[in-house]
């Protein structure tokens, strides 16, 4: 039987950050189409909640108690996945997140903005990509291929009110994106592929209270999202789940060093 150019059939994929709303939608269909998923993350509990559903469905599944933010933690990690699995294919960073304190509201200024925290967005979001990259791609070069996809925002390519700490640190994932695709690409030869997969607006824990009320109508913010997105609707996690495939697969074997929006048409829209 002829392979689809789609297949994830035995790829196995480490992906970290995948226990959120969006991470688990997305583990979860890639277990479906047969990819091994292996989880990391620092929250014990929701690892192993999320191994056991995608193992419920039918799915391949491993858990790895890892923090992104931990060189020491994630060589553990890549020992682990190494004596257990041998290879990778795929690295998925999906770990991120924001804080309050890096967040500057309407009714504070540039001088209310807490350093630390700031520190702290850009730490896991940033050095959270950075470093499992780091430490989980010499288990791609053992395979003599592999393909990183990371998670960026439509705050990186179009700052954004308010959300500073998280704008910049995934504007900083963008950079990083290209750059690390040239390098691996000139490196270690064309087998290497790093690209990001940019969403738009979708109903997280994140920023559920930042979008909506209590009774489900929008936020004041809400509006001026949804005014802004030709399609008039916030995203839903199966929004991004073909082009999750679509980088994942051969089927994007040329594809490097881009960061795809799954926007609704935000990124389009200059509002008027």
């Amino acid at each position: 039987m002829k392979q689809s150019l789609f297949s994830l059939e035995g790829k196995k994929i480490a992906f970290s950050g995948a226990t959120g709303v969006l991470g688990k939608a997305m583990s979860l269909h890639l277990a479906k189409e047969g990819a091994e998923v292996l989880i990391l993350g620092r929250n014990k509990d929701k690892v192993d909640e999320l191994v056991k559903e995608i193992i419920a469905e039918g799915g391949k599944s491993f858990g790895y108690i890892s923090d992104v933010t931990d060189e020491v933690s994630l060589a553990e990690t890549a020992q682990k996945l190494e004596q257990d699995h041998g290879y990778l294919d795929i690295l998925i960073n999906a770990a991120g997140g924001n804080m309050p304190g890096a967040v500057v509201t309407p009714d504070q200024n540039f001088l209310d903005l807490d350093i630390q925290a700031l520190r702290k967005v850009m730490d896991l979001n940033y050095m959270g990509t950075v470093l499992p990259i780091k430490a989980l791609l010499p288990l791609m070069l053992k395979n003599s291929k592999g393909n990183i996809l990371n998670i960026s925002s439509m705050a990186a390519s179009r700052p954004m009110t308010r959300v500073m700490g998280y704008a910049s640190a995934k504007a900083a994932i963008d950079n990083l994106t290209k750059w690390l695709s040239v390098e691996l690409a000139s490196k270690h030869g064309p087998n290497f592929r790093v690209n990001a997969l940019a969403p738009g607006f979708f109903l997280t824990e994140q920023n559920r209270t930042l979008l909506t009320q209590s009774d489900g109508s929008l936020t004041s913010r809400g509006n001026q999202i949804i005014s802004h997105t030709p399609m008039n609707r916030f995203g839903k996690p199966e929004d991004l789940l073909g082009t999750l495939q679509w980088l994942c697969s051969d089927a994007s074997a040329f594809v490097t060093g881009s960061v795809i929006p799954v926007d609704g048409g935000f990124s389009a829209y200059s509002g008027v």
